[in-house]
Parts: C-alpha cells; sequence; structure tokens
C-alpha cells in the first residue's frame, strides 16, 4: 500500500503521497479535477520557477524575508527552471480559472524543497515562497514570460529558418517560366521563383507581426498581487522583481503601465495568438500551394517535385504522398482551434481578474510549441529538397490559353477573346490561331507573346 504523509492547509488535513514535493493545497486540486491529462508544459513551469527565484531575491533585498530563507528558495526555484522537479507538477490544465492551484503547487514544491535544502529551517509556501505575490498577478505574469521566452528562443528562430529555405528556393527558381492561377484555373505567366518569394514574403511578415506581439507581451502585471492594487507589497517589489526576470531572460520586462488592464484582461494573450493564428493561416496556404504544385505525378500538375522521405500507401506500391505538408496543415488546424479557445478565454474577464487564464496559457503555449517544430521540419524535410520540374512548366504554359490576354492591348480585349475560344475550341495554342487569323505579324506576335516579359510589370512587347 502506499505511504502517505498528513498535510495541513486553512481547510483542515489532506493525505499525500510520502515522496511528494506538494503539499495540501496541491493535493485537494488533485482530487478536485480529474478532468483530463493536459499539464502544463515545460516553459510555463520554467516561468513559475523563474518568478519565484526573482521574487525570493527581491523580498531578501527589501528585507521581507530572512536571506537564509531567500537563499533556500532561490536554490529551489533553480531546480524547477531546470526542470528537476516537473514530475511533481501534477495538476490539471482544467481547473481554478485563476490558476491559484497551480500557483500553489509551484509553492508548495518549492517550499517543500527549500525547506530539505535549508535543513531545519520550516519554508511556508504562502508566508515565504509566495511573499509579496498572488496567483492572480503569478498566473499572468507566468503566461507572458513563457510565450516570450519560446517565441525569442524557438518559434523565431524556426520561421526565420523556414523564411529562408523559400527565399533559397525564390532565387533558385526564377528563371523558369510557368502558368500563373487564379481561382483554380490558367491564368497569366508567372516565375516558379516569384511564386516562392510570395511564401517566404508571408513567414517573414509573419515574424513582424509576432515582434510587435512581443513588444505588448513585455509589460508584466507582477506586483498587482489580488486585484491589481499591490497590497501586502512594497512599492518597489514590482519594478526589482521584474528587472531581475528581465536579466534572467535577456528579455526586456517591464513592469505594466496598468495592473488592472494587465490583471482584469487577458487581450495580450488575445492579441500574440492573433499574431500565431495569422502564421498558421499563412503555412496552411504554403502548404497546400506546395502539395498542388507537386500533385501527380502522371495526373496532376508536377510543376514541382517533393522530395520522398517515405511509402505512401499500404496498398499502392510506390505512392508517395505530400506528407510534409499535410502535417503543416493540421498543425495550422490546431492553432486555428487554439485561436477560439483563446478568444473566448480572452472574454473569461470579469472586473478585477480573468478566469480562463489556465486553458488559455495550455493553448497559446501550444501552438508556439507546434509551429516552432513544424516550422523546421517543413524547411528541412519538404522545402530544401524540392526540385522544379522545369519540362512539366513549360509543357502547361505553352498551352495557357490566358497568353492572349498579352495580345489585348494591341489587338483589343474582344480579338484577344476570340483567340483564346478558339484554341479551346480547336485544341490549339493561342500562338497558333493568332498566326492562323493574322492577327499580328510573326516577328511581333513572338514580342508580345514573350512568356518571361509578361511576369514583369508593362505592356507586353512594348518598348
Amino acid at each position: 500500500m502506499a505511504k502517505h504523509r498528513t498535510e495541513k492547509d486553512s481547510l483542515g488535513e489532506m493525505q499525500v503521497p510520502a515522496d511528494a514535493l506538494w503539499g495540501a493545497q496541491t493535493q485537494r486540486a488533485v482530487e478536485n479535477f480529474p478532468i483530463s491529462n493536459l499539464r502544463f508544459p515545460r516553459s510555463f513551469i520554467a516561468a513559475l520557477g523563474i518568478i519565484k527565484k526573482a521574487a525570493a531575491e527581491t523580498n531578501a533585498e527589501l528585507s521581507q524575508v530572512e536571506d537564509g530563507t531567500a537563499k533556500a528558495i532561490v536554490q529551489a526555484a533553480d531546480e524547477v527552471i531546470r526542470g528537476d522537479h516537473d514530475a511533481h507538477f501534477v495538476l490539471d490544465i482544467f481547473q481554478t480559472g485563476s490558476g491559484t492551484s497551480t500557483n500553489m503547487n509551484a509553492n508548495e514544491v518549492i517550499a517543500t524543497r527549500a525547506t530539505q535544502l535549508a535543513g531545519n529551517t520550516k519554508i511556508h509556501p504562502n508566508d515565504h515562497v509566495n511573499a509579496g505575490q498572488s496567483s492572480n498577478d503569478v498566473i499572468p505574469t507566468a503566461m507572458q514570460v513563457a510565450a516570450c521566452v519560446s517565441i525569442q528562443a524557438e518559434l523565431v528562430p524556426a520561421l526565420e529558418q523556414l523564411r529562408d529555405s523559400l527565399n533559397a528556393k525564390a532565387r533558385e527558381f526564377d528563371h523558369i517560366v510557368k502558368s500563373g492561377r487564379t481561382h483554380l484555373m490558367d491564368a497569366t505567366p508567372v516565375r516558379l521563383g516569384q511564386e516562392f518569394s510570395g511564401y517566404a514574403a508571408q513567414i517573414d511578415l509573419g515574424i513582424r507581426r509576432l515582434r510587435a506581439a512581443e513588444r505588448d507581451l513585455i509589460e508584466l502585471p507582477l506586483g498587482g498581487t489580488a486585484v491589481g492594487t499591490g497590497i501586502n507589497t512594497p512599492p518597489d517589489f514590482a519594478e526589482k522583481a521584474i528587472a531581475r526576470i528581465a536579466r534572467s531572460t535577456g528579455i526586456e520586462f517591464r513592469e505594466a503601465e496598468n495592473h488592472f488592464e494587465r490583471q482584469g484582461t487577458r487581450d495580450t494573450i488575445v492579441y500574440a495568438h492573433g499574431a500565431l493564428n495569422t502564421i498558421a493561416v499563412s503555412m496552411m496556404r504554403v502548404a497546400n500551394d506546395i502539395r498542388l504544385l507537386g500533385s501527380g505525378p502522371r495526373a496532376g500538375l508536377n510543376e514541382i517535385m517533393l522530395p520522398a522521405i517515405q511509402p505512401g500507401s499500404s496498398i499502392m506500391p510506390g505512392k508517395v504522398n505530400p506528407v510534409i505538408p499535410e502535417a503543416v496543415t493540421m498543425v495550422a488546424a490546431q492553432v486555428m482551434g487554439n485561436n477560439t479557445t483563446i478568444s473566448v478565454g480572452g472574454q473569461g474577464s470579469y472586473f478585477e481578474l480573468n478566469v480562463m487564464m489556465p486553458v488559455m496559457a495550455h493553448a497559446l503555449l501550444q501552438s508556439i510549441s507546434l509551429l516552432s517544430s513544424v516550422s523546421r521540419v517543413f524547411a528541412e524535410k519538404c522545402i530544401d529538397g524540392i526540385t522544379a520540374n522545369e519540362e512539366r512548366c513549360r509543357e502547361l504554359l505553352e498551352g495557357n490559353l490566358s497568353l492572349a490576354t498579352a495580345l489585348a492591348p494591341t489587338i483589343g480585349y474582344d480579338e484577344a477573346a476570340a483567340i483564346a475560344k478558339q484554341a479551346f475550341k480547336e485544341g490549339k495554342t493561342a500562338r497558333q490561331v493568332a498566326q492562323e487569323r493574322g492577327s499580328l505579324p510573326d516577328e511581333e506576335l513572338d514580342r508580345v507573346l514573350d512568356a518571361r516579359g509578361m511576369t514583369e510589370p508593362g505592356v507586353p512587347g512594348g518598348n
């Protein structure tokens, strides 16, 4: 039979596993919320450790906590930051909307471990580890710290890698002229490199939007305590603690201009995830274009060839599928779903507190993690290995009836339309029909129907 120890909180006694670092309040939440297997990610737990460490050092500086106690808390918090005690962060995402249970989980784990480190000194989770803080400012601060650290360390570098891979293909394919398509129908020519440059620009703009969201996320609510007033906290606690968080992360965090906004709403999270959602939409478009351009190999477009990384069918020999673009689209779908969760969660703000923070934190950090991973996979296992099928591009371009568009400035829209319709009906090219109809002298026809020239601004064939 499992061994337990007795722990107490303000509601009474609880039986806690003997080897657990958590205490009575965490145990109550374990028993109250057996809802899912979803837990806070590593990035969020590390952010809690960073906050508790900064708070302990600040409390020691401001004589709110004895030096020896603070040092033990700092040491225990460092272990939490490293991930040494992740197994003791046991609470479900679906819990109290303020995240109080998870804040107390951190307080109890750090207090228990700090007590072990300090020897005979009993360190209290509320009086010492949580000194100068409330769940109501710690949890939203942890959300923002974890998001900023993950964005800078993981997501931005991954997106930059994907952008650079797309840009490299844009340069490699710039000489290849092919059919453009609008409404999934043939349109005037475009260079394959131009298409890829558009994809790269989408990702680059996504990075810029993410940077704008970061500038909003760096304003932290720490120091507002229960309702934003800063009760039970020295006046300069927030500034000093946040300066320590900034130094430890290398991110220019600063105190919120208005604590009531930062605790009463999670608009900053809604805004940040909006940038992530836009990136997901962009990646969905790029992935879909890539798999359509590579469709076939005989019955599709086949203008590009994707690297074959695994067999595509358990029944059809030799089949290879666009599995990486498919994974990208599934990640995008998940991020878009998370955006709905974040949007609804942002509406869970009543008076001085948002009460849907745990699920918002989970959705936000999951989106960051998924987009980071899939961006690298997309770049390395798909984009970098794409080759162009120049012969196929040329074949489809030559039969493209939209080339007649270039004739319109010279012979008029109606005559150009008649050429396109006749060419389609007779299975000929626009050039062949224009020659038969004597629409233009051959030399001028060659100049006007120069497909490469159609991929730049200007009137085809003009001087």
